[in-house]
């Protein structure tokens, strides 16, 4: 039986930056901006959502993954009981509920760090930090220096082969879950983290809360290192969003079912068994739409996002084509403020976009195979591509034509079927001798069920 994560779609809040949220934290910027957030809820239930990942919420410096207090609530986003009511709000609602787990660094005002820049060889923690050497000085200024992750010294690596930096983190997750009752975390920078660090983690979550749901941050290598049956559930599939994007920008349906090939084909796939987060975008990435040339490809992304093997993530704002692409020096234009009282204007505006993707999610939801089913390629061109997901009781059947002209696509079912019915429509298609023969206009997609 699979889990709930399994069969959920996301949606991805950074709230710092959707909240409007000051960018540095000091006593003036404390608020209840969770009170913007709880009115997202129902936009989320509306939308077919059913998982929520949030983050970074815990007390910073400046943009949340600066950590400086692993039991506190960012006090510009309000307090750790606004916090637990969210959380309760979205449980209500039938949304899961995962958040960031910053394990990799910590900013300088995180106590330990503060008291080895006071106390330095006598600090107790001296030995929390990665590197820390009292023969030379830090960019920053401190009479020591240390490890930084990817050179940026406001953020200091933790030693997480030091048991007793292990034990903390490992105490605040159960923090978390006692305190909030959240659903799972996303770690950050999974790629660098220590492998013991991640298996004692899951082993304790195992213990703490068995459907708990542990997703790192991976962009490059082999998934299956991070993702398995003693680490993590699952992990961000940075090689499908690639494909996507790039795929339809080239016309290159090859592009992406090769991806597709390499990580779920029934036939050697080397991530069978692993349901991968997927997305087209996130805080770090350039919005979607930013991305494409051909803006009308939107929907076909989505479909391939919704219909393709892994978990699907929406980033808030994405479902209305919000664009965005970021600079070398700032990630602003990423994660925009957007009230709840700008909702029911941006889904007016955007409604073709908006329906697509909240049509997309209940499908999806509603059909055991997109969510864990087999997947099989039935059709491959540069501008046209068919696939099946399959299950023990369907057979489900998506068509999609990123070309800008109309195309007729034909191929025979895995399974043979005699009636087919259109999922989005609720039209009958169909079924010549187990043959679809399909007329797609440019840019158009179809998911069918074979119901006979």
């Amino acid at each position: 039986m699979s889990a709930w994560y399994d069969n959920s779609v996301f949606y991805h809040m950074y709230p710092l930056g959707m909240t409007g949220a000051p960018k540095e934290n000091h006593a003036e910027a404390a608020a209840d901006r969770f009170r913007q957030l709880d009115e997202w809820i129902p936009h989320l239930v509306r939308l077919g959502i059913s998982a929520l990942y949030i983050g970074p919420l815990f007390e910073s410096t400046k943009h949340g993954y600066d950590t400086r207090d692993f039991r506190l609530v960012d006090r510009r986003l309000g307090t750790n009981e606004d916090f637990r009511n969210f959380v309760r709000l979205c449980h209500d609602a039938g949304i899961r509920v995962v958040v960031d787990g910053v394990f990799n660094h910590t900013g300088r005002e995180f106590f330990a760090f503060r008291d080895i820049q006071e106390n330095r060889e006598h600090s107790p923690y001296r030995d929390w930090y990665k590197n820390v050497n009292f023969w030379q000085g830090s960019p920053l200024g401190d009479s020591f220096s240390y490890e930084a992750w990817q050179g940026h010294f406001e953020l200091a690596a933790l030693n997480l082969k030091n048991p007793e930096v292990c034990s903390y983190l490992l105490d605040a997750v159960s923090f978390w879950v006692k305190e909030f009752d959240i659903d799972g975390i996303r770690l950050d920078c999974a790629n660098v983290l220590d492998f013991d660090f991640m298996k004692a983690l899951r082993a304790h979550c195992d213990r703490l809360k068995p459907d708990f749901w542990l997703m790192g941050e991976v962009i490059h290598g082999d998934y299956s290192r991070w993702a398995n049956s003693s680490m993590l559930h699952s992990v961000t599939n940075y090689e499908l969003h690639k494909g996507l994007y790039s795929g339809h920008n080239d016309y290159n349906c090859f592009e992406i079912a090769h991806t597709i090939r390499r990580q779920s084909d029934e036939n050697g796939g080397i991530y069978r068994g692993i349901n991968l987060y997927t997305f087209v975008d996130n805080h770090d990435e350039d919005r979607i739409m930013s991305k494409l040339k051909n803006k009308k490809h939107i929907f076909t992304v989505y479909t391939m996002l919704f219909t393709l093997p892994g978990i699907p993530s929406v980033y808030y704002g994405s479902e209305w084509g919000i664009e965005g692409a970021r600079t070398p020096y700032c990630d602003d234009m990423l994660r925009p403020a957007v009230s709840p009282e700008q909702i029911s204007e941006l889904n007016e505006l955007h409604q073709d976009i908006s329906s697509h993707v909240r049509d997309l999610a209940h499908i999806h939801k509603a059909h055991p195979a997109l969510c864990t089913g087999e997947y099989r390629e039935l059709l491959l061109t540069n501008r046209q591509y068919a696939y099946a997901r399959l299950s023990d009781s369907e057979q489900i059947i998506t068509a999609v034509n990123i070309d800008d002209g109309a195309a007729l696509l034909n191929f025979r079912l895995p399974s043979g079927g005699s009636e087919a019915v259109d999922l989005q429509t609720g039209e009958p298609v169909s079924v010549e001798n187990g043959q679809l023969s399909l007329q797609l206009e440019g840019c158009e997609s179809k998911i069918l069920k074979i119901v006979g």
